[in-house]
């Protein structure tokens, strides 16, 4: 086996096991994205066997201060599951993960395919091929992680998938042009009380530069953003620990709501 099938097999097993989210061993441990980026597809295919084809991706670290945080200098990308794709008003279960986090996000869906050969890609250009816009919450598990500890492995976070397990999706807005996304005010509630706030401005500048970003990423592997892949682009508010019985909103000027509730 490769090195980077090896570290996906040992973190696709760690993840069976629901263990404590780890440093790879030093032996297959990533040095570079490029690594990085090689076990996450390995580790994508090993999941895919029980949770299906790709269907989006998401956009890890938008802002200055979480890249500072763990680390790095550049946002870190992932890949979602249609599996774990669910729309709003949905329901999942805390004991599913073994530490349960949700981000609130803008989600855009692609209209149109954005080939690696178009590369690189402008605000502009990816604007273009965006068919709908909603509000949507990132569900992810950081496996009990040492969030302090996360600056001395940075690239494992890209290994690991960036945590992602899937995300809830609002209504798509297909006539979100005369919307600026960047200005859009977020409001996130948990049990009826505000939790936090953002715009979409607080994601990298604007919503589209993250999108931009990822298409960027993406053409660098020789991959493209295919019609209908989703792409949520990043949290505008702080991440949030939730626990059973709780009830969450988040309401998107201009663009909806998405519900989750947890069991």
């Amino acid at each position: 086996m490769t090195p980077a099938a090896l570290a996906a097999k040992h973190l696709f097993d760690a993840h069976e096991r629901r263990e404590r989210f780890e440093p790879l061993p030093g032996v297959i441990a990533p040095r570079t994205p490029n690594e990085a980026y090689a076990i996450q597809d390995a580790f994508v295919a090993l999941r895919a066997r029980k949770l299906g084809a790709i269907a989006g991706y998401k956009v890890a670290l938008t802002s200055a201060e979480m890249r500072r945080f763990v680390g790095v200098d550049t946002p870190q990308a992932g890949t979602m599951f249609g599996s774990t794709l669910r729309r709003s008003p949905a329901r999942i279960r805390a004991a599913d993960y073994v530490r349960l986090i949700v981000e609130f996000e803008v989600a855009v869906e692609i209209g149109e395919d954005l080939p690696a050969a178009d590369k690189p890609f402008s605000r502009e250009r990816v604007s273009t091929a965006v068919g709908a816009v909603m509000p949507g919450m990132e569900i992810a598990d950081d496996r009990d992680a040492d969030y302090k500890a996360l600056c001395r492995h940075p690239l494992d976070l890209i290994a690991d998938n960036a945590w992602n397990e899937g995300a809830v999706l609002g209504a798509p807005v297909k006539d979100w042009r005369g919307i600026d996304l960047g200005a859009v005010r977020g409001v996130a509630t948990i049990n009826g009380i505000k939790v936090g706030e953002g715009r979409g401005a607080d994601c990298m500048g604007h919503p589209l530069a993250a999108l931009a970003w990822l298409a960027d990423h993406l053409a660098s592997i020789g991959r493209g953003l295919l019609r209908g892949d989703v792409v949520i682009t990043g949290s505008i508010i702080t991440s949030k620990f939730v626990k059973p019985g709780d009830r969450l909103r988040f309401e998107l000027e201009h663009l909806g709501s998405v519900e989750l509730a947890i069991d």
